[in-house]
């Protein structure tokens, strides 16, 4: 009966090296899956429109769809119950400048 060959060094490193991999690149291959999951899992969050700054206050029954920081003033798009826009625009004292009516043409 023939004697089993050994295995050489260089061989068996090779070998290693490759499992090495294997076991990486499965781990690697789960990480991704489990990252897509948990994303497609979190549900939905329902955006509330912009952050407003503290010392602005929206008349009525508007909300803010879009605040713009100038130099020395925001403005501040808002929307009422009846969707009519307007563009208000306010210093940096909180103290109102200007109302504008966004007009749609169709």
């Amino acid at each position: 009966m023939d004697a089993p060959i050994e295995e050489p060094p260089h061989l068996r490193t090779l070998r290693r090296l490759v499992n090495a991999l294997t076991v990486v690149l499965i781990l690697g291959f789960i990480t991704i899956v489990v990252v897509i999951v948990m994303q497609f899992a979190r549900p939905a969050s329902t955006p509330s429109g912009p952050e407003l700054p503290p010392f602005t206050s929206l008349p009525g029954s508007e909300s803010a769809q879009a605040v713009t920081y100038g130099k020395d003033w925001i403005a501040i798009v808002t929307v009422d119950e009846e969707g009519n826009e307007r563009i208000r625009t306010y210093g940096l004292d909180g103290l109102p400048r200007q109302t504008i009516d966004i007009e749609h043409y169709e």
